[in-house]
């Protein structure tokens, strides 16, 4: 296969594969990935920027797998490559930065994840400015690490930075907009706010089902959030209603063992009353 040929090719595989991914196709993008993974590594050294970009992508895909321990080698060799062909301070070096402090706070440790969460905002910010959407992007992924560990007041600083950015560059009903309102209400729900909790969450679902459709697993995560805030406040039947939504999306694009499809099964049975395993 020529090189030019077999670079386009990756590349239109790797587009693709994406697009899978952003629908939720989550079993689809992963057979593109590794398709086009497999025509780079026969054709290409191991340290071409094309290896890395799909290695990066298909990190993030087994992030949204659940699987945690497949992700984390991928992004670290993606991150030597780009390292030794960008340097240490290119704005794809704070992708990958981003990712594996994302990757961290997926696996509950918040705490490893914020060095790296705290250097993609340095590097992108440095290069870029603080109106680059890519920025403030990178300042909401912080954001969700310092609520994590309960550091709301810094968390809502960073939600707010990024909002401003988003609703500036993208309009009121972008996908970005949709992930920030559902954070900012898991905050305002912490604080007992759940009045304001509630309608951020509805603006986040809202968003995301004409973004995303009301089948993709980021809309389910939103209703789930929902669910257990309604539970909390004793409306059991519409948190019942929201949980079965969720959980049935859960179990049909991410399986019945990913940690979000057994976390959304127990608060359906704990809103119905009986156990939430076996």
């Amino acid at each position: 296969m020529e090189t030019e040929t077999a670079r386009l090719r990756v590349q239109a595989l790797g587009r693709l594969a994406n697009l899978r991914q952003e629908r939720g196709c989550y079993a689809s993008a992963e057979r593109l990935y590794r398709r086009a993974l497999a025509v780079t590594e026969a054709v290409f050294p191991p340290d071409d920027l094309d290896i890395a970009f799909l290695l990066n992508g298909l990190g993030v895909l087994h992030k949204y797998q659940g699987r945690y321990d497949d992700a984390e080698p991928l992004y670290r060799r993606a991150l030597a490559i780009v390292e030794a062909a960008l340097g240490p301070e290119h704005p794809e070096i704070a992708s990958l930065y981003h990712n594996l402090g994302g990757l961290e706070h997926a696996r509950g440790r918040a705490a490893v994840g914020e060095p790296w969460a705290r250097r993609s905002v340095e590097i992108r910010e440095r290069a870029l400015g603080s109106g680059d959407p890519s920025v403030a992007a990178d300042k909401a992924a912080l954001a969700a690490i310092l609520d994590a560990q309960g550091r709301f007041d810094e968390a809502e600083a960073l939600y707010g930075e990024a909002l401003a950015v988003f609703e500036r560059v993208y309009g009121p009903e972008h996908y970005e907009l949709a992930v920030n309102f559902n954070n900012l209400a898991a905050i305002r729900q912490a604080k007992g706010e759940t009045g304001e909790a509630e309608a951020l969450y509805r603006r986040a679902l809202a968003i995301k089902e004409k973004v995303l459709g009301g089948d993709h697993p980021d809309t389910a995560l939103t209703l789930h959030n929902m669910a257990t805030l309604l539970a909390g406040l004793g409306r059991a039947a519409e948190a019942e209603s929201l949980y079965g939504r969720a959980l049935a999306i859960f179990e049909s694009a991410l399986g019945t063992e990913h940690p979000h499809t057994g976390i959304c099964r127990e608060g359906l049975a704990a809103v119905r009353g009986g156990p939430g395993l076996g």
